[in-house]
């Protein structure tokens, strides 16, 4: 990780602060990316990246105070200020911006962050495109002055003076692809109503996961280094693998950011993530170490 400063800190909404990170020669990013933030001593969590791609000086990122949460988004909000340093990963993309003549962006509360670098590619692309941003209040909603320049471009539909999203009819009216990103009541919702070929997503949070049956022992190989490492019922993938001594890079350890995404030589996985879609879990070729589970007594994967 690397290091970065904080050159400022703006309030977006009630309970969202935004932070502009400043540092030389930033590693690039395409729309939809996140990256990994160091907060404090084992604090790290993911933000959407949502300030401009080609703008290798500065990042931004929102955060939404979570009062429930582990304590990093209260961090940020009660102590972090312009000057503090803080540190950074990779920019990583589970959720990119493919070509299309046109888009349907939705977009539920914070989840507004990564479609707002999509929408300006958009722009750029002189694409058609449509926003639905829904929220409980609309004080709670965070770049809407930003986003008013767009005009009858971006419907800001609040909870409390317009109902929920009407997701059927929104899919219902274009045929372009859908990127929706928010609570999991919205995207749950909108994997109901949207053909699985028109719908991006992305989880802030884990997927609701229906385990059946025991878990039992498995076995994986470490193919690079042939260790086979015995995983026990109710252990994860990776702490096995740390605990045999084999380096994996991880961060949320709850099925969310990709980076234990790992490939998958041998056997058949019992996907648990929130980041692979219906495909990729079926073609079983990756899997994430940090939740997902050995379906076959054996798995073989490329470590």
């Amino acid at each position: 990780m690397r290091e970065v400063r904080v050159s400022a800190k703006s309030r977006e909404a009630e309970g969202v602060v935004s932070f502009e990170l400043s540092g030389d020669d930033l590693p690039s990013w395409s729309p939809g990316a996140h990256v990994d933030v160091g907060i404090g001593p084992g604090l790290v969590r993911q933000y959407s990246l949502c300030g401009a791609p080609g703008d290798r000086g500065r990042w931004r990122i929102a955060v939404l105070r979570e009062e429930t949460g582990r304590g990093g988004s209260r961090r940020l909000h009660d102590v972090i200020m312009p000057g503090d340093t803080l540190l950074v990963g990779q920019p990583r993309n589970n959720f990119p911006l493919e070509p299309a003549p046109g888009y349907v962006f939705v977009a539920g509360g914070i989840g507004i962050t990564p479609l707002l670098p999509m929408i300006a590619e958009a722009e750029r692309l002189g694409a058609e495109w449509t926003l639905y941003y829904g929220g409980r209040h609309r004080a709670r909603m965070a770049f809407t002055d930003e986003l008013a320049r767009h005009g009858e471009r971006v419907r800001v539909l609040p909870e409390d003076e317009c109902g929920l999203l009407p997701l059927a009819d929104i899919v219902a009216g274009s045929d372009h692809p859908v990127y929706c990103c928010g609570p999991e009541p919205l995207l749950a919702a909108a994997e109901r109503v949207c053909p699985p070929r028109r719908l991006r997503l992305e989880r802030f949070h884990p997927r609701e996961i229906t385990v059946t049956g025991r878990e039992r022992e498995s076995e994986v190989v470490a193919s690079i280094s042939g260790q086979t490492i015995t995983v026990a019922p109710g252990e994860s993938i990776l702490d096995a693998l740390d605990s045999a001594g084999v380096p994996m890079p991880s961060s949320c350890r709850e099925g969310t950011c990709g980076t234990c995404e790992t490939a998958v030589l041998e056997g058949e996985v019992e996907h648990r993530d929130s980041v692979l879609s219906d495909a990729e879990r079926a073609a079983g070729k990756t899997m994430m170490v940090c939740v997902s589970r050995a379906r076959s007594a054996r798995l073989v994967l490329d470590v």
